[in-house]
């Protein structure tokens, strides 16, 4: 990569914050290892920025552009490390833990982030990488596994987890037609974590995710009984949606569920 020559004591100030590892570069961590004033790293992130050796996500955040590189305006090398420091407390949810168990063979695009945090933009592109954002309360960050990027300890949901935010929000999953297939994938490999899926929704509190996976047990996995007799015992009152972004079609007075048209094939 050609780049503006850099001096002596420079390239030593550079080296120092590349080789900590990090995946984002903040004026606050680099005055952390530089030790120096956060303005005066600042304004160094910005000289490395234009000689081409970080590249700028968005402003005051930046991330090393690969050595090998031709140009530096590159993709996100790792958008899971990223995420995880620009959204931090936040876990990969979603269809993206999905994935990221083999709970799905669907590849998603977005990168589906859960956060505590209250970000201004839900849908930003950083680097040419989609994030989809999500806000829960702090206290909703449970359930979750840390995996190791790099340096980069990143938090996502474990499975039984990521059926849970699926079934009290359907849109985690991409809509509920892939929020049961998914169900159908983990009854596969994780049906015994039953108990840990049913600790979960009890956590969150959200009575229309207990009609939502009593529905699709009793029309698609009925052997369920267990599970069923659970959801039975916890049915609230109120009506809520199957997938609360499609059209009522007609209701299902047993789980008190709205489905959409499109699948009145699949209700009892």
């Amino acid at each position: 990569m050609a780049t503006p020559g850099l001096s002596a004591a420079a390239r030593s100030q550079l080296g120092r914050v590349l080789r900590a590892g990090d995946a984002v570069l903040t004026p606050n961590r680099t005055a952390q290892i530089l030790s120096i004033a956060r303005p005066q790293a600042a304004q160094q992130l910005a000289r490395w920025a234009r000689a081409g050796w970080v590249a700028r996500v968005r402003r005051g955040v930046y991330v090393p552009v690969p050595v090998e590189s031709a140009s530096p305006d590159v993709p996100l090398e790792d958008p899971w490390s990223v995420a995880a420091r620009l959204y931090e407390p936040c876990y990969i949810g979603g269809w993206s833990a999905a994935e990221h168990w083999g709970m799905t063979e669907q590849i998603f695009r977005v990168i589906c982030v859960v956060t505590a945090a209250r970000p201004r933009n839900r849908r930003p592109t950083l680097r040419g990488t989609a994030f989809e954002l999500h806000t829960v309360p702090r206290d909703r960050l449970f359930g979750l596994k840390t995996v190791w990027r790099g340096q980069t300890r990143v938090q996502v949901s474990d499975p039984a987890r990521t059926l849970a935010d699926m079934l009290a929000d359907p849109r985690l999953g991409g809509g509920v037609r892939h929020v049961s297939d998914i169900l159908s994938a983990w009854l596969h490999e994780q049906a015994n974590d039953a108990p840990r899926l049913i600790e979960y929704l009890d956590r969150i509190g959200n009575g229309a995710a207990y009609k939502r996976l009593g529905f699709m047990l009793e029309t698609r996995h009925p052997e369920q009984l267990s599970l069923i007799d659970v959801c039975r015992s916890r049915l609230t009152s109120g009506y809520v949606k199957l997938d609360p972004k499609l059209p009522s079609g007609r209701l299902v007075t047993a789980w008190r569920l709205w489905i959409p048209a499109s699948a009145r094939d699949q209700s009892p």
